[in-house]
């Protein structure tokens, strides 16, 4: 069996950025329109009049300070509160492939690698733009990449199910060469008007480029293993789909967003996702104390600190479980890629770390890498 290495990362950032503050002073004031709008319904006990969010609250929910957006004016126009970007025709590239292609092109460059090496490229997101061609082809074809490409959503997960994927294509001998996309546009599925969750998203792009060991440059990443889970769960749930025209009277309702039932989320995700890392580790003969770093998903500070903890047996530093949430926000699968990205070159040959994802699904992946010379 062939050995699978990850070759080299890319991230690609959103220029324009949403802080706590904008957020909530958006919010804020949508919440005061409508209650004036409601006003009646309101006095009559009707409804309940929506209350005020805070930058406080936000960043002891989640430990997010900020969030990278790809339409700033619309999320902040209270009279909108959704992203606004305008469709492209179809002989233009689309905006999520677009975004792939930058990323995909840094990860390319960073491992000396020409797109036309590229054996094959898979598109993994929590949300795809569009039913069909498949976003991975057209990135493929955006770059010059030969071989296949194709689509694949496991939510929050997206990215390690990815990955996987990628190196049983190099273990088998399918493929020497498999890019693997991370475009997450996560604004456009928020619903900005949910004052316990309009905060939680922000939109980027990762890139990570798994190849067969005999051809990988130098410093590559060995990937000791991988390990996918899933647990069915409507705790974190999002409706919208094809079949909503043929229900119109569901059409624009909440659940056609993101929503999810934190607090169970919490409860239940952290112990699952901990296990899984303790059994994965042991299956390699591995323990907590040989991971010099985790790069855990980026979805709340507080779950990534209990999770890490467990896994440990004591609070990790910031330099074992490095934390991108707090500029980023929740970037879906792409988060963990974020930290890895950012968060490795310090590394030596020999050392070992851990990528690990968890959400809708529920959903959970754990690579496990070791630095090479």
């Amino acid at each position: 069996m062939k050995t699978a290495v990850i070759s080299a990362t890319g991230l690609w950032t959103p220029p324009e950025s949403i802080s706590n503050e904008e957020l909530v002073a958006s919010y804020n004031a949508w919440a005061d329109n409508w209650n004036i709008a409601y006003a009646t319904d309101i006095a009559d006990g009707a409804v309940e009049p929506k209350t005020h969010s805070s930058v406080e609250f936000i960043e002891k929910a989640s430990g997010i300070k900020s969030r990278h957006v790809m339409d700033k004016e619309g999320v902040l126009d209270p009279g909108v509160m959704a992203p606004r970007i305008p469709e492209r025709s179809n002989e233009q590239i689309s905006v999520m492939a677009e975004m792939a292609v930058h990323a995909a092109r840094q990860a390319l460059e960073r491992a000396g690698r020409k797109p036309e090496d590229v054996d094959a490229v898979i598109c993994a997101a929590s949300n795809m733009q569009r039913a069909y061609p498949a976003m991975a082809v057209e990135i493929q074809a955006a770059l010059g990449c030969s071989g296949f490409a194709f689509d694949m959503n496991v939510a929050c997960s997206s990215a390690t199910f990815g990955i996987q994927t990628a190196a049983d294509f190099i273990r088998s001998g399918s493929a020497k060469s498999v890019l693997m996309v991370n475009p997450e546009i996560c604004s456009g599925h928020l619903n900005f008007t949910d004052r316990d969750s309009h905060f939680i998203f922000g939109d980027v792009a990762t890139a990570v480029l798994v190849e067969e060991e005999s051809i990988a440059p130098a410093g590559y990443w060995k990937i000791l293993g991988t390990k996918l889970k899933t647990e069915f769960s409507n705790n974190i749930r999002n409706n919208f789909g094809f079949l909503n025209r043929a229900a119109p009277e569901g059409v624009g309702s909440p659940d056609k967003l993101f929503v999810q039932e934190g607090r169970k989320v919490f409860r239940e995700v952290v112990p699952m996702v901990a296990t899984m890392i303790g059994e994965h580790l042991g299956e390699l003969g591995m323990s907590g104390t040989d991971l010099r770093r985790m790069w855990l998903h980026q979805a709340n500070a507080n779950m990534n600190r209990l999770i890490s903890s467990k896994v440990l047996g004591r609070e990790a530093t910031e330099d074992e479980s490095p934390t991108v949430l707090d500029t980023y926000a929740n970037t879906s699968s792409a988060g963990s890629i974020i930290a890895f990205h950012k968060h490795s070159d310090d590394f030596k040959a020999g050392e070992k770390g851990l990528i690990c994802s968890f959400g809708a699904g529920y959903s959970a992946g754990t690579v496990l890498v070791e630095k090479t010379a």
